[in-house]
């Protein structure tokens, strides 16, 4: 038996505010932008990450520290910052033996910042 797939629906009208439409589509980013935005996104949606980063929100601290604070093991805290490290939210430097890690930047605050009062509006 052959299966038949719906075409996706979409809207078969053309555009009412067609204005609206072309200012709109002469704004939107690149499609690999938007994809590397997808993906940055992903990463916050993790809860130990984001324990994470509201941990080095609050201070730099070394991997021994963040797992102490979240009561998780140093790898499972070493594997989170892999991934934090590599979306860019993250960076360490070296103080003798000890690693510390912190936020790359003000934006990643401020991102952290904006998601925490956009929670807490009522």
């Amino acid at each position: 038996m052959t299966k038949k797939f719906n075409s996706i629906e979409r809207c078969d009208c053309n555009a009412i505010h067609e204005d609206i439409v072309n200012q709109v589509r002469d704004k939107m980013p690149q499609e690999e932008s938007l994809y590397d935005l997808a993906e940055l996104f992903k990463v916050f949606g993790d809860s130990t990450r984001i324990r994470i980063l509201w941990a080095l929100h609050e201070a730099e601290m070394c991997v021994c520290d963040i797992a102490v604070l979240l009561n998780m093991t140093q790898s499972a805290i070493s594997h989170q910052l892999r991934v934090l490290k590599q979306a860019n939210l993250v960076k360490n430097r070296k103080e003798g033996k000890v690693v510390y890690y912190l936020l790359v930047d003000d934006h990643v605050r401020e991102i952290f910042d904006q998601g925490l009062i956009h929670i807490n509006e009522k």
